[in-house]
């Protein structure tokens, strides 16, 4: 059973583990913001369209959500500590051939393909090393809170890390940076210990890894043909969802034949986990949406550079960092639910001043207050929502239940992307800013639905956080 009396202290050993986590989490949202940035700058050099670096960044966040499920299951049949570190040394190549990349093709492979393989197969082992190394509810809200500070803080300081660099160096010093903090990171990682053993005689469901990366890649396309075919967008966006009806199906035939499937459709029969894994998924798509839209207008509309796109975004990074750190000392006053409604309708007004204040303002400051809020709002969120999904699941799941929820996740920033994208590349002014913040703001009052939903207190949990027997989950 998971201890929830209070939390214990790591040793150091521990602690050097959990930098190594938290480091990872880092750059991988990093790499998922800080080009942003460098859209002037990329599509000069490389001579393409602000387009074309759009396609760039939704193909990365793609390709994770898409194999971050494949990638969870992968963590049972060969270890966690060995697809972390495979992870990584993938993602590291990816971004050495990014930064010598001589057009839009070789940076697709390296940013959006190597680097999203190597994220799908090293993220799932941060969660799962997280949930099993840390047992009680504070110190487990400490951990991810660290985790979820520094994923919160790449991707809404990217802007600014990848500005600086961008115009004191190059874009293509950004990939270099990674590549060394991708270094750090497997050098931390040698004294990592799988806490459970791997089993190279489980199964792996190929044609459900197949099926599931289809579909999510075929939807996720379908949203960003929107500008170019309405017909197009809804053929490949009913294609997906058939070809995930198929990858469903195909899991069910195999659970009732006694077969081990990809994804075993029992994760969904855990209501408050399925409402966490909602609010994941709006979380994302508003920090990601939020990051790419403001990003976009302050260098197409306003004409701004790089750093000083950056420094603006400095002040959601701030948010983040204060609500986050703060995340294991909030957890033992608020339950999760409070938390993670109280989080949308901060982030949700923060949008709303956003818009409110680029409309009537030319100053640059005009963006800094919503902005605050923004991240004041997510930071707040992000991990009780990680903490609900992940404690909802016993030890032997948590290889299923990470890769499900950082598919969701990433499925979330993808989304958030090509909507946002899509809404600015059709016009790239004033109106279409506020029309994709509108946007935003709207589906954050969704997962805003899905989290007041939420139990008011944790069930009542059995082994690894199962909830007992004969108990509803998610009653309130």
């Amino acid at each position: 059973m998971t201890d929830t009396t209070g939390p214990t202290r790591p040793p150091p050993e521990q602690r050097h583990i959990l930098a190594a986590l938290a480091l990872a989490q880092f750059i991988c949202s990093f790499a998922g913001s800080n080009m942003n940035v460098m859209i002037n700058d990329i599509s000069e050099d490389l001579d393409t369209t602000v387009q074309g670096v759009q396609v760039a960044i939704t193909v990365f966040l793609l390709v994770m959500a898409a194999l971050m499920i494949p990638g969870g299951k992968l963590t049972d049949r060969y270890g966690r500590k060995r697809c972390f570190v495979t992870g990584l040394v993938v993602y590291g190549v990816g971004a050495l051939l990014s930064a010598a990349s001589p057009g839009l093709g070789v940076l697709i492979l390296g940013n959006s393909i190597l680097e999203g393989v190597g994220t799908a197969l090293l993220i799932p082992p941060v969660y799962i090393l997280t949930t099993l190394l840390y047992r009680d509810l504070t110190s487990r809200a400490r951990a991810f809170g660290i985790i979820m500070a520094l994923g919160g803080v790449g991707a809404a300081a990217g802007p600014l890390i990848g500005g600086l660099i961008t115009t004191g160096i190059s874009w293509r010093a950004a990939f270099v940076f990674q590549a060394l903090v991708i270094a750090v990171i497997v050098w931390l990682s040698r004294r990592i210990e799988d806490p459970l053993p791997p089993d190279p005689t489980r199964s792996f469901d190929t044609t459900g890894a197949v099926l599931s990366a289809a579909g999510l890649v075929l939807v996720v396309m379908g949203i960003l043909a929107a500008d170019n075919n309405i017909w197009l967008m809804a053929g490949l966006i009913v294609l997906g969802v058939l070809v995930l009806a198929w990858f469903l199906r195909s899991s069910r035939d195999k659970e009732r034949a006694g077969e081990e499937p990809l994804l075993s459709l029992g994760l969904f029969r855990v209501r408050t986990s399925n409402l966490g894994l909602i609010t994941q998924n709006v979380q994302w798509l508003l920090l990601m949406g939020t990051s790419f839209t403001v990003a976009a207008y302050l260098q197409v509309v306003r004409g701004y550079d790089a750093v000083q796109t950056g420094v603006i975004f400095t002040a959601a990074t701030l948010g983040l960092l204060v609500t986050s750190l703060s995340a294991a000392a909030l957890a033992r006053r608020r339950s999760q639910r409070t938390l993670i409604t109280t989080g949308f309708v901060v982030a949700v007004a923060g949008v709303a001043v956003l818009v409110g204040l680029a409309g009537s303002f030319t100053t640059a400051w005009a963006f800094v207050p919503g902005l605050l809020l923004v991240g004041l709002g997510l930071g707040l969120m992000l991990t009780p929502s990680v903490n609900v999904v992940q404690s909802s699941f016993p030890e032997e799941r948590q290889g299923e239940i990470s890769g499900l929820s950082r598919s969701v996740s990433n499925l979330g920033s993808s989304f958030g992307t090509a909507i946002a994208g899509t809404i600015l590349v059709a016009g790239l002014t004033k109106g279409a800013y506020a029309v994709a913040m509108i946007t935003l703001a709207v589906i954050g009052l969704g997962g805003l639905a899905a989290g007041a939903l939420l139990p008011r207190t944790p069930p009542r949990e059995g082994h690894g956080g199962q909830p007992v027997r004969g108990e509803r989950s998610g009653a309130t």
